[in-house]
């Protein structure tokens, strides 16, 4: 517990509301600022990262994190990510602190170098160099390139559960250097007032807390959790820490006393908690063990006999048929969280939490009257008392503070308190704290964060009635209304709308509350003139005050969006344009089905919610597609965090629901963050949606499933998750957490096919192999085609993590979609997914960044289209762009790189690949001038693969045996009338697989648009900048006593970050020179020296056409 201070100086603190419940920020998450730390608390909800970037909200300077409400992933979804940015913002953080002390002592070397040689140089002798000064001698921590100079901890309160909540995400979560504590509060039974001296529960050097976990007054019996597998305690070091130490008895076959057990099991969760973010294991550490006793999958090392260097062994490996040598060989240590293959079990919990948050007291004007009276001398020892405390007299007595200050004054504070359901209620009331004046006192306001239909329960509206004195703030569905919360994306999509209105539909939104829902409010503000001014609901940006003085401000609230400005202020020449090509796409619908005639399935939809990379911002979501195929069912690839949101906002609530009902399957590609944190909402939505809201619904057991599967799969209302082994695991885990559906889903775990069996993939279920063509059984292959409205669905590992792998769906009717996930281009995908009606697939780079695409595993522009090419897919759609690409990508000229698909041996093959703690994160921009990596082969044509570039070469042309480029490629594609067309996604686009030939007609509209983007950010750039400048000036006035202003230094570039910026600069004057980019009509001296890159690339749709040759 931190020991603050005895007061506090009256220093501005105040709390603001950063999201209120919306379709795509489900919850209510507030922001506490001071100066120099900031809090948030309320719900950790999907799309909370998001909608902070969109506010300007800092939170990376978060350390505390008060979470409210039960522990489901509808309060704390965005949690993982949130602690993810967190980890690497800080790691980046410190990095940049070590280089810049690194920096200083170069130049304190350097200055000391030279003041020697001009010292020998000067008559009379050597003079002995200055000495260090304390700073710069050795051990000093400000030397340490390590220091960060603050602690990175993060700490976590909440409910029971949270531990195992973080545990779950192991598999897919490790972070260097930023511990994590996790606060758990349970409900205290039959607490009294005598019982309580009602202390803070938490407190630092800033706030004071008092936690209170409510529970309702009626609860469920909690299903029982699935069993425990295997034990830590297998594989704890016996020089472990003392607490992970005492689980390695846990199979003891002694009694043990239930709260020792749990005890137990919460030890092995923080064990886990604290390897995920603080562990000491390290990625090149190497253990030396025998061949036969390595646990596959791994990378194999050996030490060449000749050079003594480390190098990858090509032999036989366990689980194979050849004999093993017996050998001793080098694999990596196991990450020890990684070796735990099922958590302890736990069960649902109801407590949902509160808190009451304060300043400390404030302290009271010190009286240097009294000070000299008592002897103690004006200088330090003041500034020691003021400071709370203890001082000597002159004269040898103890003084304090309360002797020479005046009385303090309590500090500013709230309440919030989150109620999810009525039943919650009467316990709240009951809480001693509202009548403690030791706890209340100083509370100016009561936050309510309520489930639907709360805020209409008498007993609490005659709660609110006797707190007169209070503030209520209210924020619920009832009351908020579905504003648009990404404001910034939701602009874009209504500028797309103008466009194409088929295509770019509106987010839906209302910027009004229903009149149903909005009259418990109502009738609390008309009981009387005096309350109305004491309730108020909760908006985005609404300030409470806390310091110096107590207070409700609106004046930083949000606008909402507003539609018709947004339309208005569009120029009549994008109108113009995008009338031109609606007229021309109507004219010419007859050419257009003659184009798509030998298409499958052209009505087949594909609905882009989320296209960005690595992590959400503020134009693009990340990663998740729907596809809807008319008779068949709707399908969903990779489900982000908060791609929930992102449906409720593509589809109103009828046809939401007709897509849950429709949804067969879901596929997640691998296990990085941003491409499967939101798959628990989307289960659950679809659980409510299906099987309905009751909490006995009858839940189907595992041995009805084993018994009888076919059975079971004919039964239907089952949906089915296909992903890697671990997926499963987490998913399973997290099931003892919340009823979120798992028992009524089919999870399967693809093993890839081998590349010359393209058609072949095994497919389990408990321990069967339900493969569409491997399965044993006629009886399943039937039963699983009948469920997914599949003939077939095939997946291969690609080059991008552990577990990665991209997949074919084949629809009986023909239609093929292929989606790639993440990966470098691929040799095995394109060959499955060879004839593809619809290939989607990730384009995170630039042409120019190869480099940097190579490194990360990722593909680029050209890299993308080529296995489009290589595959012969109909029509290919570009996704997953870097978020360095705010808006659009550039696909306005292709590169010349030469293209090689790669093996999938390129790929990870140990787990341990993928425990990097910065695998995730991007390489600093940086433009490559190394030479193309392959070449395309040369020779005869063949129907099959190029030994070197892997592209089926009687796929690209019937005339022409030689190409050596995309960019000889590409000028196969527009001239044939049945060849393959182009598409950059953006989120919230929906196009038929038949339309996708009408897109490149509104390319125009598409570029002039951003052409009047490019032109409003450089304006609001200037603006800022001027703003910026005319601060500076401000800052650097003369300050009294001073003779002049202060002169603030010039900022010292290194040798590395001047070339970096004139390389930028560069890159922005090739920008603005070429033809039809839309900074070539922005004046100069709007543009800053630093491009916007996402400026670069202003096609819509985007196939490759004569002009962008030329």
């Amino acid at each position: 517990m931190p020991n603050p201070s005895k007061g506090t100086s009256r220093t501005r603190s105040y709390i603001q509301f950063i999201t209120t419940p919306t379709a795509d920020t489900p919850g209510t998450a507030l922001l506490l600022h001071f100066n120099n730390k900031r809090y948030i608390i309320g719900n950790i909800h999907e799309g909370l990262q998001r909608a902070g970037l969109q506010s300007g909200s800092r939170f990376f300077r978060a350390r505390d994190f008060f979470i409210t409400g039960k522990t489901e992933w509808q309060s704390n979804g965005g949690l993982l990510g949130m602690i993810l940015s967190i980890a690497d913002a800080s790691t980046a953080s410190a990095a940049a602190q070590a280089d810049n002390l690194k920096i200083k002592e170069a130049r304190r070397k350097a200055k000391e170098a030279e003041e020697m040689t001009r010292q020998k140089s000067k008559k009379g002798g050597n003079k002995p160099p200055q000495q260090p000064t304390k700073a710069h001698q050795p051990g000093n921590p400000l030397q340490d390139p390590k220091h960060t100079g603050e602690d990175s901890t993060i700490t976590l309160h909440g409910g029971p559960n949270l531990t195992h909540t973080i545990a779950t995400a192991r598999s897919f979560v490790f972070r260097h250097g930023t511990p994590i504590k996790v606060n758990e509060n349970q409900e205290e039974e039959g607490a009294t007032a005598q019982d309580r001296d009602f202390e803070p529960s938490w407190e630092d050097d800033m706030i004071q807390v008092w936690a209170m976990p409510i529970t309702p007054t009626t609860t469920d019996a909690p299903r029982p959790s699935s069993p425990r597998k295997r034990s830590l305690g297998e594989y704890m070091d016996d020089n472990a820490s003392a607490s992970a130490g005492a689980l390695n008895d846990q199979w003891s076959v002694e009694p043990r006393a239930p709260a020792d057990q749990d005890k137990r099991d919460q030890q092995i969760r923080e064990f886990i908690v604290e390897e995920m973010f603080s562990s000491t294991w390290r990625y090149d550490n190497l253990v030396e063990t025998q061949l036969q006793d390595v646990v596959m999958p791994a990378r194999i090392y050996v030490r060449d006999k000749k050079t003594r260097k480390l190098v990858t062994w090509k032999g036989p490996v366990p689980g194979g048929t050849a004999s093993l040598p017996d050998i001793k060989v080098l694999v990596r240590q196991p990450w020890p969280g990684s070796l735990v293959d099922h958590l302890p079990p736990t069960k649902p919990s109801a407590v949902a939490m509160s808190y009451i948050i304060r300043n400390h007291k404030q302290r009271g004007k010190f009286k240097p009257e009294i000070a000299q009276a008592l002897n103690v001398p004006k200088g330090p020892l003041w500034s020691t008392l003021t400071r709370g405390g203890e001082v000597q007299s002159s004269d040898g007595k103890t003084v304090t503070p309360d002797m020479v200050l005046e009385a303090g004054e309590d500090g500013g504070g709230i309440a919030v308190v989150d109620l999810p359901s009525q039943d919650y209620i009467p316990n709240l009331l009951n809480r001693l704290e509202w009548e403690t004046e030791k706890v209340m006192k100083g509370v100016g306001a009561i936050v309510w964060i309520l489930g639907p239909e709360v805020s209409n329960d008498k007993l609490l509206r005659e709660f609110m009635r006797s707190k007169p004195d209070l503030s209520h703030i209210i924020s619920s569905p009832d009351h908020c209304p579905n504003y648009l919360a990404q404001t910034s994306a939701a602009t874009a999509a209504i500028r797309h709308n103008q466009v194409d209105p088929l295509r770019f539909p509106i987010p839906v939104h209302s910027n009004t509350v229903p009149p149903s829902t909005g009259t418990a409010l109502d009738q609390l503000m008309s009981d009387s003139s005096q309350l109305q001014s004491n309730f108020l609901p909760a908006k985005r940006g609404l300030r409470i005050d806390l310091e110096p003085s107590f207070g409700i401000a609106e004046d930083d609230v949000v606008s909402q969006v507003d539609n018709a400005s947004i339309v208005q202020e569009t120029s009549k020449k994008v109108i113009h344009l995008a009338r031109t090509a609606q007229k021309y796409v109507e004219s010419h619908a007859a050419d257009a089905a003659a184009l798509n005639g030998d298409l499958p399935s052209p009505d087949a939809e594909i609905i882009c919610l989320g296209t960005g990379s690595a992590s959400p911002s503020t134009f693009r979501n990340v990663a998740g597609t729907l596809l809807r195929v008319p008779g068949h069912g709707s399908y969903l690839f990779d489900c982000g965090e908060n791609t929930l949101g992102q449906l409720k906002r593509t589809f109103s609530g009828t046809e939401l629901s007709e897509i849950l009902r429709d949804l067969k399957l879901i596929w997640i590609s691998h296990l990085h963050a941003d491409h499967h944190l939101g798959t628990t909402s989307i289960i659950r939505a679809w659980y409510e949606e299906v099987h309905g809201r009751d909490p006995k619904r009858r839940t189907p057991s595992l041995t009805e499933q084993l018994l009888d599967p076919v059975k079971f799969l004919e039964e239907g209302k089952r949906l089915f998750i296909v992903a890697h082994g671990h997926m499963m695991r987490w998913l399973q885990e997290y099931s003892s957490v919340e009823d979120f559906g798992y028992q009524q889903l089919i999870p399967v775990t693809s093993f890839p096919a081998h590349w010359s069996q393209p058609e072949k993939c095994n497919l389990e279920w408990n321990g069967l192999n339900v493969g569409f063509n491997t399965s044993k059984d006629p009886a399943m292959r039937s039963a699983m085609r009948k469920a997914t409205s599949l003939s077939n669905l095939v997946s291969v590992p690609v080059n991008h993590c552990y577990g990665a792998q991209a997949v074919s769906l084949t629809f009986p009717n023909g239609f093929k979609f292929s989606y790639s996930g993440d990966c470098r281009p691929s040799k095995e995908f394109a060959v499955i997914g060879r004839g593809s009606t619809v290939l989607l697939h990730e384009a995170t780079f630039e042409d120019e960044l190869i480099r940097d695409a190579e490194a990360k595993k990722h593909s680029t522009t050209s890299e993308a289209i080529g296995v489009g090419l290589a595959m012969g897919a109909k029509r290919v759609i570009l996704t997953h762009f870097s978020q360095r690409y705010q808006k659009i990508p550039s696909t306005a000229s292709l590169d010349s790189l030469q293209l090689r698909l790669e093996e999938a041996s390129d790929g990870a093959e140990d787990p341990m690949e993928d425990m990097e703690p910065l695998a995730n994160i991007e390489a600093p921009h940086s433009v490559g001038s190394d030479p193309p990596i392959g070449v395309v082969a040369q020779g005869s044509q063949q129907d099959g693969l190029s030994e070197d570039s892997g592209m089926p070469l009687s796929k690209l042309t019937a005339t022409s045996s030689r190409f050596t480029s995309l960019e000889s490629m590409a000028d196969l594609i527009q001239p044939q009338p049945t060849s393959m067309k182009l598409v950059i996604a953006f989120d919230y686009m929906r196009v038929k697989v038949g339309d996708i030939v009408h897109l490149e007609r509104f390319t125009p509209a598409i570029r002039e648009l951003y052409k009047e983007v490019a032109w409003e950010e450089a304006i609001v750039k200037k603006k800022k900048a001027e703003k910026a400048a005319a601060a500076e000036v401000t800052h650097s006035k003369p300050k009294a006593g001073n003779g002049g202003p202060e002169t603030a230094k010039p900022r010292r570039r290194s040798t590395e970050q001047s070339k970096k910026k004139e390389e930028r600069n560069r890159s922005e004057q090739r920008e603005v020179e070429r033809p039809g980019s839309p900074r070539a009509e922005v004046p100069a001296e709007l543009i800053e020296s630093k491009p916007s890159p996402q400026d670069r690339g202003l096609a819509a749709a985007a196939p490759i056409t004569e002009s962008q040759r030329t």
